[in-house]
């Protein structure tokens, strides 16, 4: 679990990183990593109805923005929907807006949380980090940018099948070992860089 004092920017930053990246879970994310046109904004909702509000809020924004700048946003909400069964019956939730907004084939949803299960799966099953982000997580990503990434990649659909591999490679002592690597790159950014959360709005 994150340090209470813990900005949740710099240890979703050390996550993307050092698990996302450093262990080529997405092959699409370097590059967006790279030109620095990932927004991390962080919710400070405490119920439900307010984390749908800065959501519909951050899907315009993102819809409305140049994607040389802006191409994809993690909208961390540390303080609702930490129950992995409260978080995904949210989604559904979460996709309605996206189609209320009539953003529907222009941003797609994906979800991260801590505790993040796979249907069929145990809790402890080393394959579910794929999914495991420090703090409950949505990722708004575009549309078009998914589909030139998967057109680019020569077998898409063996992505999960290596993350699998490089994860029971790891192992649960490994993951945890990055994640405390994570909340060590996190203190370090903040007692040195300042590194400041971007809040939604």
């Amino acid at each position: 679990m994150p340090e209470p004092d813990t900005d949740p920017v710099a240890l979703t930053r050390a996550w993307v990183e050092r698990a996302v990246v450093g262990l080529n879970l997405c092959p699409f994310a370097r590059a967006t990593t790279a030109k620095a046109s990932l927004r991390f904004a962080v919710c400070q909702a405490g119920d439900s109805e307010s984390l749908l509000a800065d959501l519909c809020t951050e899907l315009e924004r993102l819809a409305g923005a140049d994607p040389a700048t802006l191409e994809t946003t993690l909208l961390i909400h540390p303080h609702v929907l930490n129950d992995f069964t409260e978080f995904n019956d949210f989604l559904d939730r979460a996709d309605a807006a996206l189609c209320k907004l009539g953003l529907e084939g222009v941003i797609q949803l994906a979800s991260f949380h801590p505790d993040y299960r796979f249907a069929g799966t145990e809790a402890h099953d080393i394959g579910n980090a794929t999914n495991r982000s420090p703090y409950p997580t949505l990722h708004l990503l575009r549309e078009d940018s998914i589909d030139r990434a998967v057109a680019a990649f020569a077998a898409p659909e063996a992505i999960f099948e290596a993350n699998i591999r490089t994860l029971e490679a790891l192992g649960n002592e490994g993951w945890a070992r990055l994640q405390a690597e994570c909340r060590s790159d996190a203190r370090e950014s903040a007692s040195s860089a300042g590194q400041s959360a971007t809040g939604v709005g």
